[in-house]
């Protein structure tokens, strides 16, 4: 059993905080980065409007995690912060110019004559590919403990890969929750090829992180551990089961369930976040340095908290009431 050092809760907290932050980021975000993958994939323009207008009145509000997220770790952890955005400047520019080239092209397209919009779908869908394919990057790169041998680039160009079709997946779930008709049905087959890219991904990363450092490896392999670990990989391969069977049986006459893929694909996230979290525990830089050493002083962590209670009811009475407002089948995104 670990000894947790004095005032151990504070770090604690804010690695709880850091992470819920990150894992919405990743699911509310990811689709509406998936929805921009996506968006080409059909040569409809009515589809397209389509597509935009069931993330346009959420997806300004879902990277508010990513900052939300960044925020936390340079104020709790900055020894951390320093050294992964150290190590992760190149895939953290790119991903901010794929963000700064999505919101462009969003706020462009929106308000473009009809002639201009396919050079704005391409912009909008490039710029969420380079996010998606950049935040995996980083993800390869963090597993890896940010080894700057070329197998370990190798394998964040991978990871960065399988990223955008799990992302691609959540965003064509999406898709087949919030679109009607022809739309829905096309949504439907994107997410069953991306379903298998997304599975094979997972497969890859987990058999890589044991392989990381021998810490995890133990933790994973070792009893009572092994048992423990145990329900994550077995939830996980009944969840993507369950997405195969699912999506096989469009179209569906009963529409209540439209729900099911993106709340399977959502569990799938949090599943395979729980992983990670319970193999580097309590690493925030893998095998360097844990929460409690790159913590801020405790005095400065109470005042942090003070305004992260403040501002998080905030962040989820905003996410509830948008979603209470837009929710159902999305409709014509129009600007007055």
């Amino acid at each position: 059993m670990e000894t947790l050092p004095d005032g151990a809760w504070l770090p604690i907290t804010f690695a709880v905080l850091l992470a819920v932050a990150m894992l919405l980021y990743a699911i509310l975000d990811g689709y509406d980065l998936g929805v921009g993958v996506l968006l080409r994939a059909t040569g409809e323009e009515a589809q397209r409007d389509r597509m935009i207008a069931s993330i346009g009145p959420f997806w300004d509000a879902n990277e508010t995690w990513l900052v939300l997220g960044v925020g936390l770790l340079l104020v709790a952890f900055p020894v951390a912060h320093g050294m992964i955005l150290t190590a992760l400047y190149i895939p953290v520019a790119l991903m901010l110019a794929g963000l700064v080239l999505r919101g462009v092209a969003f706020e462009f397209r929106a308000k473009a004559p009809e002639p201009q919009k396919p050079k704005w779908d391409v912009a909008f869908q490039m710029g969420s590919i380079l996010a998606a394919f950049s935040q995996g990057w980083m993800l390869g790169s963090y597993i890896l403990g940010f080894d700057p041998s070329w197998p370990a680039f190798a394998f964040s160009l991978l990871v960065g890969v399988f990223t955008v079709a799990g992302y691609t997946l959540v965003g064509a779930c999406w898709l087949v929750w919030r679109a009607e008709g022809e739309l829905q049905l096309r949504a439907a087959r994107w997410a069953r090829g991306a379903l298998y890219a997304t599975w094979a991904g997972v497969l890859v990363v987990s058999a890589a992180t044991p392989l990381a450092s021998p810490r995890i490896f133990e933790r994973w392999f070792s009893m009572p551990e092994a048992l423990m670990l145990a329900p994550i990989p077995l939830a996980t391969g009944a969840l993507f089961l369950v997405l195969h069977i699912f999506l096989r049986r469009f179209p569906r006459v009963d529409h209540s369930l439209d729900w099911v893929p993106f709340a399977a694909t959502a569990a799938i996230f949090v599943l395979c976040f729980q992983g990670l979290a319970y193999s580097f525990w309590p690493y925030v830089v893998p095998e360097q340095v844990t929460i409690f050493e790159a913590a801020s002083a405790p005095e400065s962590l109470l005042i942090i908290l003070f305004g992260a209670a403040a501002v998080l009811p905030m962040i989820f009475l905003y996410t509830f009431y948008v979603w209470r407002v837009f929710g159902g089948k999305a409709q014509d995104l129009k600007y007055y």
